[in-house]
C-alpha cells in the first residue's frame, strides 16, 4: 500500500475534483474498486470517502447504480458540533458561553449537541464527560468544543483521554477557557481564553494601589492551569513592586476550613487576598468574618469571573469580568477554520477582560 495516499488525501482530492467539475453534476464517480485500485488502498477506505461526501451533500450513493454527483456549486453543509462544557452551576461564565454558541448556531445554521455536557458540578461532569465524548465520536460530529475538567483529582488523566480520543477520530477540537497542559507546555489544540496573566497582574496592581503591602493568592486544590497562570502573574507583579511574595503567600485549600483560613496572616490595613475565582472569594469572605476579620477594615479581597451574586454580597466583591461572548464567537471562528483544514498549526487566542471595582478592595 502506498503511504502517500490515505483517507484524508483521497477525500480532499475527490472533493476538489467534484468542485472543479472534473466529475460534473449528474455523472457517476468511479466505482469504489476502481478508485481503490488507483490509489492502492482498501475498498473500505474509498467507501468511507464516498460516505463522507454523501453526508456533505456532494454525492448520492445508489445501490445498483453507483455514486451520483449532486454538487452544483452551491452545496452548504449543515455542521453539527458537540459541546463538552460545564454548566452554569460550575461557573456562570459557561452559561454565557453556552447561550452565545446557541445564538450563533441559529444565525450561522449549525447544530449543537449537549447530551449532559453541561452538568452543574465537576464530580457529575467527570462521570458524564467520557460517555458524552464517545457519543459525539460515534455520531461523527463535525467538531467538538471542550472546556477541560478541573477540581477533581484525576482531571489531567480524563482531559488527556478525551483529547486523544477526539484527535484520533480526526474530529476538529477547540479548547475553551483553558489548555490541558501547564505552561510552558502547549497542547496540539486551539485554545480560546481570557488573558489570565494580564488579568492576574491587573488584580495585583489594583491591591497594591489600594494600599496592600501583604498580598496572598488563595485557590482550591486541583484548580485549572489557568489559575496557575493568574498565580504567576500575581507573584511577578508583586515582586516587581518590591514587595514580598513567596511560599508563605501561596494558600491552596478549602475556603470553608476555618482552621486553614486562620493561618492567613492578616495585618490590619495592609493585607489583600486575590482569590482564583468569585466562588472561592465568596466563601472565604464568610470564613474570614466568622473568625473575626472585617473586609475593608482589616483586609481587602477580590476574585475573577464577576458572577451575578458578586455585587450582592454583604460586601460587594471586586472581580475581573471575562469576555464570554467573544470567547464563544472566536471559538466558532476557529472551528470553521479548522474544519476547512484540520492540519493547521494550533493557535492560542488570549482575550482582554476588565476589572470591576467594588467595596471589597477599598479600605475605610
Amino acid at each position: 500500500m502506498n503511504d502517500k495516499y490515505n483517507y484524508k488525501t483521497i477525500y480532499t482530492t475527490v472533493k476538489e475534483d467534484i468542485q472543479k467539475g472534473i466529475y460534473p453534476t449528474g455523472t457517476l464517480l468511479p466505482t469504489e474498486l476502481t478508485l481503490a485500485d488507483r490509489y492502492s488502498v482498501s475498498r473500505p477506505t474509498i467507501s468511507k470517502v464516498y460516505n463522507q461526501l454523501q453526508k456533505e451533500g456532494y454525492v448520492n450513493k445508489k445501490k445498483g447504480l453507483g455514486t451520483l454527483v449532486l454538487f452544483k456549486g452551491n452545496v452548504k453543509k449543515t455542521y453539527t458540533f458537540g459541546l463538552l462544557l460545564p454548566g452554569a452551576g460550575e461557573s456562570e461564565i459557561f452559561s454565557i458561553i453556552n447561550d452565545q454558541i446557541l445564538k450563533q448556531s441559529e444565525l450561522m445554521q449549525f447544530n449543537c449537541l449537549w447530551e449532559g455536557a453541561t452538568a452543574s458540578n465537576a464530580d457529575i461532569r467527570r462521570n458524564l464527560i467520557e460517555t458524552c465524548c464517545d457519543s459525539y465520536i460515534g455520531k461523527n460530529v463535525d467538531g467538538i468544543f471542550f472546556s477541560p475538567l478541573e477540581r477533581v483529582p484525576d482531571a489531567d488523566r480524563i482531559n488527556e483521554t478525551i483529547c486523544n480520543k477526539i484527535q484520533q477520530a480526526g474530529i476538529p477540537l477547540i479548547l475553551i477557557d483553558r489548555d490541558i497542559v501547564p505552561i510552558p507546555q502547549k497542547s496540539p489544540f486551539d485554545v480560546v481564553c481570557l488573558d489570565n496573566y494580564s488579568a492576574g497582574a491587573i488584580m495585583a496592581q489594583h491591591l497594591i494601589q489600594a494600599g496592600c503591602k501583604h498580598i496572598y493568592f488563595f485557590y482550591r486544590p486541583d484548580s485549572a492551569y489557568s489559575v496557575h497562570i493568574r498565580f504567576l502573574a500575581v507573584k511577578d507583579t508583586i515582586q516587581e513592586q518590591g514587595l514580598t511574595f513567596n511560599a508563605q503567600n501561596d494558600f491552596c485549600g478549602n475556603p470553608e476550613d476555618l482552621d486553614f483560613v486562620k493561618t492567613i496572616p492578616v495585618i490590619k490595613g495592609e493585607t489583600g487576598i486575590i482569590c482564583a475565582n468569585d466562588s472561592t472569594a465568596a466563601v472565604l469572605m464568610s470564613s474570614l468574618e466568622a473568625i473575626g476579620h472585617k473586609i475593608t477594615s482589616d483586609l481587602l479581597i477580590c476574585g475573577f469571573d464577576d458572577m451575578k451574586y458578586s455585587q450582592h454580597l454583604k460586601c460587594s466583591l471586586t472581580s475581573f469580568i471575562q469576555p464570554c461572548k467573544e470567547i464563544a464567537n472566536i471559538s466558532i471562528d476557529l472551528m470553521m477554520r479548522r474544519i476547512e483544514c484540520n492540519d493547521r498549526l494550533p493557535v492560542n487566542v488570549y482575550l482582554n477582560g476588565q476589572i470591576i471595582k467594588r467595596e471589597s478592595t477599598r479600605f475605610i
